[in-house]
């Protein structure tokens, strides 16, 4: 993409508020990634039926019943990404991004209580950070009669002869229609008129977490059989920062930015349990269901166009929507799918643990909710968003995760481990960010961007080092995570009569490559 660059002092913001919550975003917010101790991690997280690991906390709360003394740990470590390309049109104007970052990932406590001679009744304490947003993507293309603003420009047009309930205009396609010129349409309708775009350059930083904080009560009765409940509180802590441009025809070029913060807490309670089939010999199998994640969550945003072309002595002329820099504010709901899982796991003379693991969780069935305030007794209401939940269940399908893990003993004390996860793909790939859901959903009347990306499947590979001594022990963890996506700048459209008015996007092949060391200091007591 070759452009000539300017950086603007100013930029114009929204006539209109931003962003709601919509499909791709509840998406991220329901995403989980793998992380916990070392010794958990380093397995690949297979530990739901081998358990003794405070991380199982947050999956098969059963596990926490396996341990025999109390224990308490910390984890932190540093996390990095891969091959970050920065396109050349981004430069100066997209240089915010850390790709290796510190992180806080665990501190927990388990208190064992022995209540007969071979039952015990655990209590425990963990938090863990259950997602990482730290995220850098760019991407860029060629375009071929297509445009963002063309995108609002056939929105404009058939809303202009009737079509207001099809169509929905939001915060982008009021700005895109002050500062662009306008036209007649076939039956004399002042419409606006677009522009096509010849390419695209895009870069977005995300960062922040989702902090999870367990409490658990779990127990075992007579090493046969093991039971556990946890009721974890979930804490949203997400940034977001995006540049979408395009080079236009008639030596024009656009720029829109976006600032999203989305804050909030959910909840949730699992449950599982743990059976040992044969009394005499250490195979296990486990079971566990997680509920959903119950949101109550808040957006801040601010967003920015600009529209940009040079004068006849080479000089920029910039045109902006009138009024200053805005934000907007806007609380909604959200509930995260089901989860359910089945694991086995077996020991072998106290020198090999073997675990395997099989989640499963809907992502179709991610309820996009209205926050409608206090009602006449007090408390507060909620309602599905039917329309956007609709798009959800045609973009996002269910979603089996795969761990196997195991860890061996070569010599007294040191622990050498091993794990492998396979998530298959959230997102269909005929799956698209509807621009033009219709009121009275709230969702896309605040949006400011149009971009999204449907990832596929997620490969990690892992491995871990352990050595304990008297009551101490440490552990080490690596942690490569690769998935690969396909990146849209906008959805598209087609025109059932004309088809200059078709305006199709060219995605762009998009990759995200994680690394991460991790380290858990234990004392068990």
């Amino acid at each position: 993409m070759k452009r000539k660059y300017i950086i603007l002092a100013s930029v114009a913001m929204l006539a209109s508020p931003a962003l709601a919550q919509e499909t791709y975003q509840s998406a991220a917010l329901a995403t989980e990634n793998l992380n916990g101790t070392a010794r958990y991690v380093g397995m690949g997280g297979a530990m739901e039926a081998l358990g003794a690991d405070i991380s199982t906390i947050s999956s098969n709360p059963a596990g926490i019943g396996l341990f025999r003394k109390s224990q308490a740990s910390v984890s932190g470590g540093v996390v990095f990404q891969d091959d970050v390309n920065r396109h050349p049109a981004l430069g100066m104007n997209f240089t915010k991004g850390d790709k290796t970052n510190a992180s806080f990932d665990q501190i927990g406590l388990v208190w064992a209580i022995r209540t007969g001679q071979k039952s015990f009744l655990n209590l425990a304490f963990n938090y863990h950070k259950s997602a990482n947003f730290d995220q850098i993507i760019t991407a860029g293309a060629p375009l071929s009669k297509a445009s963002q603003n063309k995108l609002t420009a056939m929105k404009d047009r058939a809303i202009a002869n009737g079509y207001v309930s099809k169509y929905s205009w939001s915060g982008i396609d009021d700005n895109y229609r002050a500062v662009m010129n306008t036209t007649t349409d076939g039956n004399s309708n002042t419409v606006m008129d677009y522009l096509d775009g010849t390419g695209y350059a895009f870069g977005q930083y995300r960062h922040g977490y989702i902090g999870e904080y367990d409490f658990n009560v779990s127990g075992n009765i007579n090493n046969r059989v093991y039971l556990g409940v946890t009721v974890g509180i979930h804490d949203v802590n997400y940034r977001g920062d995006s540049w979408y441009a395009e080079d236009l025809e008639g030596n024009k070029f656009s720029d829109a930015y976006e600032w999203v913060d989305i804050d909030g807490s959910g909840f949730d309670v699992k449950a599982g349990a743990i059976f040992r089939p044969m009394e005499y010999s250490p195979f296990r199998v486990g079971v566990y269901i997680n509920s959903p994640v119950m949101y109550d969550l808040t957006i801040h945003s601010r967003g920015a166009l600009a529209m940009t072309y040079y004068d006849e002595s080479g000089q920029p002329v910039t045109v902006q929507p009138k009024g200053g820099d805005a934000t907007a504010g806007y609380d909604f709901r959200l509930n995260t799918p089901w989860r359910f899982g089945v694991s086995v796991g077996h020991t072998i003379d106290n020198i090999l643990a073997l675990g395997l693991t099989y989640e499963y969780s809907d992502y179709s069935a991610i309820d996009n909710r209205f926050d409608d305030g206090v009602d006449y007794y007090g408390d507060n209401t909620s309602s599905s968003d039917r329309i956007m939940n609709d798009n959800t269940d045609y973009s996002l399908k269910g979603v089996s995760t795969l761990k196997v893990g195991l860890e061996a003993k070569p010599v007294k004390g040191l622990s050498v481990r091993a794990g492998y996860n396979y998530v298959s793909p959230k997102y269909r790939q005929r799956g698209y960010r509807d621009g033009t859901i219709p009121s009275p959903t709230e969702d896309m009347r605040y949006d400011m961007s149009t971009d999204y990306t449907n990832w596929k499947s997620t490969n990690r590979l892992t491995f871990g080092l352990g050595y304990a001594f008297k009551n101490f022990n440490i552990d080490l963890a690596y942690q490569y995570t690769t998935t690969d996506g396909v990146f849209h700048p906008f959805m598209d459209y087609y025109d059932d009569y004309n088809s200059e008015y078709n305006n199709v996007a060219t995605a762009s092949k998009v990759n995200f490559k994680r690394n991460q060391l991790l380290m858990t200091l234990g004392y068990r007591f």
